[in-house]
């Protein structure tokens, strides 16, 4: 007998308790509802469009859960219910259709599904209005929007490349989104590296690659993540490059991303480097404090909230990159809603409470990088690349004495934070620096620059 939609949910809510934070799961999941199952389709209750926001973070997570439960593939779609409704044992009432007009219907929300085989990583909120732009992101952005309105026309592939956090992710979800939207007949698939190289071996295992070829190679518009994670996978990579070729020839759309730019992938084709480098490579820098104020402001609305100027410095100054920004944004949202109150920069500092003093205390070694690149005016691909001009060298050493003096951190460690440079080239740099630092050269003031320490 299956268990009733009652006894599914709470199943369902008591493992979301342990993968999750307190107030998350108190703010938004213990919140919704199931109200219906059909179709290998669950439908879950909301209360408002910022709950619908808040919840698609776990979708991913549910659609598991749920699938595991029921033993059948399950998608998941957030309806917004203000009210409940309720029967007298105390389960919620069965809905089979839509709450309102406006909502996507089950079926449509399958065709969806049907035409975008990844359409559930696929974030809806990820769109080009939501995207912040600045001097750092905006060739990125206006090429990415480029690519969306004229796919396979205009930059093939296009790579885009920067550090964890900078917004990579948000325009490749913005560009599928935009297609599907013009065209939902397109079919559009967006992969990381890691699943693409899983499918890959897989394929090959099963002894199955004719489907695994199908798939890819019948692609309007295909996007991978964090394609350096191929680097030394030779089977996979000679897949990806006759793959390339097809969809390049049927016009079809390639996008990509990275941390770095195709020469600095190491293990790499040259005709796989040499075919990523034939369309248009751009990058995007770390974000500055006032495009971090901008990104607060835009999720801030997502959530309902018209987040003051005072508390979104504070938070854009106490993240170092967009990814962080959202975590912050989500507890001091949590907070106002938990207690009721307005956002306000008091509530922010209690939000974060010991979160903005460890970031005082503790240094990382990203963080230490980034301040490298800063001080030096170079950037970090070039921080990490193979290029040996004297500033570059010079930028490289320090940050290798102060990752590896100050910071404790291994030959090895330091080698692999510097783009997997060997423990010998470390220990050479590491020496260098810190003979001109016994002899009190004033490379000692742009070390105590960098770390805002002194050198005893």
């Amino acid at each position: 007998m299956e268990p009733s939609l009652h006894t599914l949910w709470n199943t369902i809510l008591t493992e979301m308790k342990s993968k999750t934070s307190g107030g998350s799961f108190a703010g938004f999941i213990k919140q919704a509802h199931l109200i219906s199952l059909q179709n290998n389709v669950a439908s879950i209750a909301v209360s408002s469009a910022m709950a619908r926001n808040m919840m698609q973070r776990f979708k991913p997570e549910l659609e598991s859960l749920l699938s595991q439960q029921t033993g059948k593939p399950t998608i998941v779609l957030f309806v917004i219910q203000t009210t409940p409704h309720k029967q007298k044992n105390g389960k919620t009432d069965t809905i089979t259709g839509p709450l309102f007009a406006t909502q996507e219907s089950l079926s449509d929300k399958k065709q969806s599904l049907t035409m975008i085989g990844h359409l559930p990583r696929v974030r809806a909120d990820f769109t080009f209005a939501t995207f912040a732009v600045s001097t750092t992101n905006n060739l990125a952005f206006v090429s990415a929007q480029r690519v969306a309105q004229h796919i396979g026309a205009s930059y093939n592939p296009l790579f885009i490349y920067g550090p964890v956090g900078v917004g990579k992710t948000h325009l490749m979800h913005a560009i599928a989104n935009e297609v599907y939207q013009k065209d939902p007949t397109k079919k559009i698939i967006y992969i990381t590296s890691e699943e693409f190289t899983n499918e890959v071996v897989e394929a090959i295992r099963t002894n199955d690659t004719a489907k695994m070829k199908k798939r890819f190679r019948s692609a309007n518009l295909l996007i991978i993540d964090d394609i350096q994670f191929i680097e030394g996978k030779e089977k996979v990579q000679e897949e990806l490059f006759h793959t390339f070729n097809i969809l390049v020839d049927n016009s079809s759309q390639i996008c990509l991303t990275s941390d770095r730019p195709p020469q600095e992938i190491k293990k790499l084709q040259k005709r796989l480097s040499s075919r990523f480098a034939g369309g248009l490579t751009v990058d995007i820098g770390e974000p500055d404090l006032e495009l971090k104020t901008a990104i607060l402001r835009k999720k801030a609305e997502k959530y309902g909230y018209e987040l003051p100027i005072d508390v979104a410095l504070f938070l854009a100054d106490n993240a170092k990159d967009s990814r962080t920004l959202e975590g912050l944004l989500l507890r001091v949202v949590t907070e106002a809603m938990t207690t009721q109150s307005d956002v306000t920069l008091d509530l922010a500092k209690q939000a974060l409470g010991k979160q903005v003093q460890e970031k005082s205390t503790h240094l990382h070694a990203e963080d230490i990088l980034l301040s490298v690149c800063n001080y030096y005016q170079v950037k970090p691909t070039q921080l990490r690349g193979p290029k040996r001009e004297a500033s570059l060298v010079r930028a490289r050493q320090v940050a290798m004495y102060i990752l590896y003096v100050k910071m404790k951190k291994t030959l090895v460690e330091v080698g692999n934070l510097l783009g997997g440079r060997d423990h010998t080239t470390i220990m050479h740099g590491v020496e260098k620096i810190t003979k001109l630092v016994e002899n009190k050269d004033p490379i000692v003031e742009d070390i105590r620059g960098i770390t805002g320490e002194a050198i005893e």
